[in-house]
């Protein structure tokens, strides 16, 4: 009856992350008695000591492969116990945790046809220590089973006929910093990929503005404080309804961590599906409070929000303020100012019945309306100062770029590059920018161009860019 060969409980970091005072343990593995290999340890030329501990077959080298152990020295012609075949499943040999979860594992690239069996020792000791270093000993004559070794996870190759104290020693040493080296790459690559994926599914969670139909203009910055991150705890979205009504909405839950960040996803899509259902002011800031206590983390979360619904031939709006930051509207002729907020209501998830009023505000013929978060507002002015930038910071700053003939995407460019600049560095908070804005002679311009007779296309006609376009991010 063949004696199973035992699995040894594997480290969680590589052998060659923990060796001790620059000594090197290495576990030969060959049924040699008279082996290349002989003496308790090996000098190499830089002075660090080599350890040598000997096993006489696949059994007795499990229960010496414990976690002192940095390298694998395995004779090639070593013969392997029944049921322990290279080509056995995982089955032959348990995995534990540490085996199953080791890098680059799963992708080991299996022996040549007709050199299974020559390398079945190797891959057994492969799959039983994926943290360590394995150098191979074969015959002077089979360069070709030496290389094949090497591709199928092996660092290194020795000629048993060559062996000495120096050459020893430094294939070791060159097997332990390579073996380190792969797995660092590839924990490198498995992280990029992670990134990538996050950054893929972060971006495709930001809003696209559903404007299609509307006369409006619309821009936005959307910057995360979160280091290397797409999403905050900071949201905003901008629908029109089928009855013209074009609404915004801006917000911000309270923290920077991916929990708020995933809250704000939530009461984002959350108010887009309730303003598309026909509800508004008070009932949907009501209803999203409901949603906001239900999905958070925890009873101290709450968030602020600030709505506005602009009537469809835009020159009013009903304004709706949670806790959040007055908007601020910049009149054709006239300096921007805030909206007023003295109706505002508590932030979401502070009181458990809560009333938000809807105030009526005149917009006028032309206009701009900023909305925007705490985090604009709330960084230093100067490098090491305590004095924040505040609202009326805020006001002067924009009111300065009006004056310069910035509109749009370069007004908030511009907004948010200085508060950067003011602030002596990067923000630490969120931060989030919307802003709408009607021009009446940019709508007539419209309005003449759609008029004008053209050739007959058969294509389907393109939505306009805000319809289809996510605003970008604004990094670092």
């Amino acid at each position: 009856m063949p004696v199973p060969v035992p699995v040894p409980q594997q480290r969680d970091v590589p052998a060659a992350e923990t060796s001790h005072g620059g000594d090197l343990t290495v576990l030969v593995i060959e049924d040699d008695p008279a082996g290349s290999i002989t003496g308790p340890e090996l000098s190499a030329a830089a002075g660090t000591r080599v350890r040598i501990r000997t096993a006489r077959n696949l059994t007795e080298a499990g229960r010496l492969l414990t976690d002192d152990v940095d390298c694998i020295l395995l004779d090639l012609a070593l013969p392997v116990p029944a049921g322990s075949t290279g080509a056995a499943p995982a089955a032959a040999a348990p995995a534990t945790a540490s085996t199953t979860a080791a890098p680059g594992a799963e992708h080991r690239p299996e022996p040549a046809p007709g050199r299974a069996d020559e390398l079945a020792v190797l891959t057994h000791v492969l799959r039983i220590a994926p943290l360590h270093a394995v150098l191979v000993l074969t015959a002077q004559d089979d360069t070709e089973l030496a290389a094949e070794a090497v591709r199928v996870g092996a660092q290194d190759y020795l000629f048993r006929g060559e062996l000495d104290a120096r050459v020893l020693s430094r294939a070791i040493r060159y097997a332990v910093e390579r073996k380190r080296a792969d797995i660092a790459q590839h924990q490198l690559t498995e992280s990029g990929l992670r990134a990538q994926e996050n950054a893929r599914l972060e971006r495709g969670l930001l809003p696209t503005p559903l404007l299609e139909g509307s006369d409006l203009s619309f821009a936005a910055r959307y910057r995360p404080g979160r280091s290397r991150a797409l999403l905050g705890g900071d949201f905003y979205d901008t629908v029109r309804t089928p009855d013209g009504t074009v609404h915004a909405m801006i917000g911000d839950v309270c923290g920077h961590g991916p929990d708020e960040a995933a809250l704000g996803v939530e009461l984002r899509i959350a108010w887009r599906a309730l303003t598309l259902a026909g509800l508004c002011g008070d009932q949907l800031l009501s209803t999203l409070q409901q949603v906001l206590e239900h999905e958070r983390q925890s009873e101290e979360i709450f968030a602020t929000l600030c709505t506005v619904d602009i009537a469809p031939d835009g020159r009013r709006a009903g304004l709706c303020l949670a806790g959040h930051p007055a908007p601020l509207l910049a009149r054709h002729g006239r300096p921007a100012r805030l909206l007023p907020y003295e109706d505002g209501g508590p932030a979401l998830g502070l009181l458990p019945r809560a009333r938000w009023p809807r105030r009526q505000v005149e917009l006028g013929g032309e206009w701009s309306l900023m909305m925007y978060t705490d985090g604009l507002i709330e960084g230093r002015v100067g490098a090491g100062s305590s004095q924040r930038l505040g609202q009326d910071g805020m006001v002067a700053m924009v009111n300065s770029r009006l004056e310069q003939g910035l509109t749009g995407e370069d007004l908030l460019e511009a907004a948010v590059a200085e508060v950067r600049e003011l602030n002596g560095g990067e923000l630490t908070d969120d931060v989030a920018v919307l802003l709408l804005g009607r021009d009446p002679e940019r709508i007539r311009r419209r309005g003449r161009s759609a008029s004008r007779p053209g050739p007959v296309s058969t294509a389907p006609a393109a939505a306009p860019a805000a319809s289809a376009q996510r605003p970008p991010l604004y990094g670092p």
